[in-house]
């Protein structure tokens, strides 16, 4: 089942897994998880880091229900049939507790004092295990680790807490130390790819664009696959790079317009257009289309590629990442949309 939760105007989409076998990519995690659960080793705190939409909360939940589960397999793995099974993916198992927070951007010490250290104490109500998933632990004060230091100090024997970082350095070195790290790496583009076609039946030449902003990012690849928002952005882009050539110094005024509507996401309008570039460069020194992501535009890829030189084609690259500093360093929108324009007509 696919969920969606608001990030800006995307949509990042959850996936809710019921065994470590439907999960892509991770195997050296999974198999880490899987021997811990089996051994009976399993740590009284870990570090889960990566990026958004990596993969920790997914991770995290299939090993809480597998170290309750009450007749996992042999493999370590989560019936996902018995009552804490059932529990757990209803977001109901009473002895997997996720910590919350009110402030948005702060964990603060009363978050971790009443979610954690003073129910921390009471014995699991129907479990071998108590377990605190922290999502995003890297938001806690410093006075709120001090606080989970103690209780990660002198854990009760039934405690597992987890934390999901997106940077485990921000987590003072005490903390860090006392927790087993698992860091996720970015998934290989065939796997990624090969998901979106055969789970969420998604064109290759789609998935092909997708996988390439997503640069091994699973939850990421799912969000624009899925977004109608993200592919309004890359029509547009997609627009007016084919007509460029034709367009008039109004017309290119006009154009930048368009793009104050994608001021929030002009870091996604700018990579589509380094793509577009890339692929033209690709295509022009090789001939081939095997490595071209805009693979459903070759005749405008063609065209470009025979008009522009490999200098053109380095200016415009160059001058995409000099709008991205540029806005970065807050200087006029319009005015650094207008450069970038007309050095993309001049070459």
């Amino acid at each position: 089942m696919i969920r969606g939760s608001l990030r800006g105007n995307y949509v990042w989409q959850v996936i809710d897994m019921s065994s470590f076998k439907d999960v892509v990519g991770h195997k050296n995690i999974i198999k880490y998880i899987q021997n811990a659960v089996t051994a009976d080793a399993v740590s009284h705190a870990y570090i889960l880091n990566g990026e958004r939409g990596s993969g920790k909360k997914l991770l995290a939940n299939l090993f809480a229900m597998s170290l309750q589960c009450q007749n996992r397999d042999e493999d370590g793995d989560a019936c996902g049939k018995c009552q804490s099974c059932r529990q757990a993916l209803s977001g109901n198992q009473p002895d997997i507790i996720r910590v919350t927070h009110e402030k948005p951007n702060t964990i603060s010490v009363d978050d971790i004092r009443v979610q954690v250290n003073d129910d921390i104490v009471i014995r699991p109500y129907s479990s071998k295990y108590k377990i605190y998933i922290i999502a995003d632990a890297d938001l806690m004060s410093v006075q709120a680790q001090n606080a989970l230091l103690k209780t990660i100090e002198e854990p009760p024997q039934y405690a597992v807490i987890m934390l999901l970082t997106e940077n485990a350095d921000t987590l003072l070195p005490t903390i860090r130390s006392r927790c087993v790290m698992m860091k996720l790496r970015n998934i290989k583009d065939q796997l990624v790819k090969k998901y979106l076609m055969e789970h969420l039946e998604i064109p290759d030449y789609k998935a092909d664009v997708c996988v390439a902003f997503a640069q091994g990012n699973m939850g990421k690849a799912i969000m624009l696959a899925n977004s109608e928002y993200f592919n309004e952005i890359k029509e547009e882009a997609v627009h007016l790079l084919r007509n460029i050539d034709d367009m008039t110094v109004p017309d290119l005024m006009e154009a930048v317009k368009r793009c104050m509507t994608y001021k929030l996401e002009i870091n996604d309008y700018l990579d589509i257009i380094a793509i577009w570039y890339r692929d033209v460069l690709i295509y022009k020194a090789t001939k081939s289309v095997d490595r071209v992501v805009f693979s459903d535009q070759m005749k405008y890829i063609r065209e470009r590629a025979s008009k522009s030189s490999y200098e053109g084609i380095e200016n415009i690259l160059d001058g995409i990442e000099k709008a991205k500093s540029r806005m970065k360093a807050n200087v006029n929108f319009e005015l650094t949309m207008e450069l970038l324009l007309l050095t993309i007509k001049e070459n």
